[in-house]
């Protein structure tokens, strides 16, 4: 049981943070259903912009998330501008291998800037170890705080999409993007605004990953990237709350097979999870099966 509960928080923690990413990629695919392969990197650059934040700027942790936001959204901005706006009316398979492109980009960028090595990040909250039925199970400082922030980020996520103007352009032009032009909406704004949401959600995710992990590297975003992804589709992509219950889902389900089983299966279970449920319900949980004309 205490194996159990441990292995429970700890797939918390780490299902919060592919939430987070995988928020991004289902509200750019809502919009304009774009696969943004480069989310990951978006999320290495927040990581490398709290970093700096907190050991050159000297901000403490939550101005130093906000620091991370704002540069990963300018850079969320950029990416749409300048490679994806061009191809918005060329063929899906142009912007996928577009947004490859840019991930490698972004990748091969963060080696020449930040080099190769593994970066410590500075822990800007003390750490503090609370101890749960009777000692047999602990729980530190950071998983509770990367709990609430990412409630926090999901619950204001949650009001800007369905209490705001902004929101309610959002879900018109996801819905028909003609019909919202018609009606007045500037779609290429709404679509810069989804990028720099979706990217700030990044950076989050990139701060809390270099808390929870201690390090952080220019690769670090290719992998949780890659899982959050497959969260994104396990909760039905284009699905705001699929997002989040598949990337709670997903840490959970990776933890309890390290916990029970082995670390080395993990990244096999994860991406098995993904061709089952893209053979037996490519919708996702929480999607529903629609029919494309053609």
């Amino acid at each position: 049981m205490e194996t159990f509960i441990a292995q429970l928080l700890n797939g918390l923690s780490l299902g919060s943070i592919y939430a987070l990413i995988a928020l991004g990629y289902t509200m750019v695919y809502g919009i304009i259903q774009l696969i943004n392969f480069a989310h990951g990197e978006v999320l290495m650059i927040g990581a490398f912009a709290g970093f700096y934040a907190i050991t050159k700027l000297k901000l403490n942790f939550f101005l130093a998330l906000i620091f991370a936001m704002v540069v990963s959204a300018l850079l969320g901005i950029i990416i749409e501008l300048a490679a994806y706006r061009p191809l918005r009316n060329s063929p899906r398979l142009a912007a996928l291998i577009t947004a490859i492109g840019v991930s490698l980009f972004l990748q091969n960028g963060g080696l020449v800037v930040f080099g190769a090595d593994y970066v410590s990040f500075p822990q800007a909250v003390n750490k503090v170890t609370y101890k749960l039925l009777g000692g047999s199970v602990t729980v530190t400082s950071h998983q509770i705080l990367i709990l609430i922030v990412t409630i926090v980020m999901m619950l204001v996520l949650q009001y800007i999409v369905l209490k705001t103007k902004t929101g309610k352009a959002m879900r018109a032009v996801s819905f028909d993007k003609d019909a919202a032009l018609l009606m007045g909406i500037n779609v290429d704004s709404v679509i810069s605004i989804t990028f720099a949401i979706g990217s700030a959600l990044a950076a989050v995710a990139g701060v809390l990953l270099g808390m929870y992990y201690q390090t952080i590297y220019p690769l670090m975003g290719t992998m949780p990237g890659l899982k959050a992804f497959v969260a994104a589709v396990l909760g039905g992509i284009g699905i705001i709350p699929g997002a989040m219950a598949g990337g709670f889902l997903l840490g959970i389900i990776e933890t309890f097979v390290s916990g029970y089983w082995s670390t080395t299966y993990r990244d096999v279970v994860v991406f098995g999870l993904l061709i089952v449920i893209l053979i037996v319900k490519p919708a996702g949980l929480l999607g529903k099966d629609t029919r494309e004309k053609v």
